[in-house]
């Protein structure tokens, strides 16, 4: 019990080094459980009543690893928080990916960057969930035929206020 708190507080710890968001964690759903044969995440709610996992790899890992990953532990994804002090660091990254393949074109559109912003590099990275697809979240497991086993069942549904 005592470590699961230190946990915590290293891990928001780190979320404000790295991110600079200033969270709480209330309670973790679960904690550094496999999502590939290098990676663990954590799932969290804060005290805000926000879903967030925190994910973190050995190897390089990119945006669009990470967006396979969240759906396929079972997630769908709010937001994918940039960097401390980047806010456009998937856009930036974005330009410079389209340019190094496209090096003439001057002016690119949103629709044009789209796949670059999925090449930017993304470990650790942290996600506010919206929504805990059909009540289960999943976790790799090497061993079974399909790679992925239930790790918990979580009943999560983010409804959004204006």
């Amino acid at each position: 019990m005592e470590s699961e708190i230190y946990d915590d507080i290293e891990l928001e710890r780190l979320i404000k080094a790295q991110f600079g968001l200033d969270l709480t964690i209330d309670s973790a759903i679960i904690r550094h459980f496999p999502i590939s044969r290098t990676g663990t995440a954590t799932i969290f709610l804060t005290t805000k009543k926000q879903l967030y996992i925190y994910t973190d790899n050995k190897a390089k890992i990119l945006l669009a690893d990470v967006k396979k990953i969240i759906s396929r532990v079972g997630l769908k994804a709010e937001l994918y928080i940039p960097p401390k002090g980047r806010p456009q660091y998937f856009d930036e990254v974005a330009v410079v990916k389209f340019r190094e393949v496209f090096p003439g074109r001057t002016q690119a559109s949103n629709d044009d960057l789209e796949f670059y912003r999925t090449l930017a590099p993304y470990n650790p990275g942290l996600v506010l969930i919206s929504e805990v697809k059909n009540g289960e979240i999943f976790q790799f497991d090497s061993d079974n035929t399909g790679k992925w086993r239930l790790a918990t069942k979580f009943a999560y549904r983010r409804i959004r206020t204006n």
